[in-house]
């Protein structure tokens, strides 16, 4: 739902609780169980963050019992403009010498 590629998950609950690494197989044994084996109920905040495209997500976790049939769970929230890596930056450099060392010119007004 995220378009995460590499996320990580830990609970906002002060322990640093890790629910998803994107190491793998780190928590692997996770896969399988609920959200309530770890205490997350409603309420409770997630943090995820996907370090390959540099956004985070806060997560509030909220139980409802309005849900359509077959749907296990909403997002619902302010979403990001733009989910996905970030396009590559043009980096601009301004040679004036034709040297790209970073060398800048002198501003010293001293008598010579």
């Amino acid at each position: 739902k995220f378009a995460m590629v590499a996320p990580d998950v830990q609970i906002e609950d002060g322990k640093g609780t890790i629910l998803i690494s994107s190491e793998e197989g780190e928590t692997e044994a996770n896969n399988h169980r609920k959200l309530s084996d770890f205490g997350i109920r409603n309420g409770s905040r997630l943090q995820a963050d996907d370090f390959l495209q540099d956004y985070t997500l806060l997560i509030n976790v909220l139980h409802s019992e309005d849900l359509e049939k077959d749907v296990e769970f909403e997002v619902v929230g302010d979403t990001p403009e733009r989910i996905g890596p970030k396009p590559s930056e043009p980096t601009s450099r301004n040679i004036s010498n034709g040297s790209d060392d970073g060398a800048q010119p002198s501003t010293s007004t001293g008598n010579q």
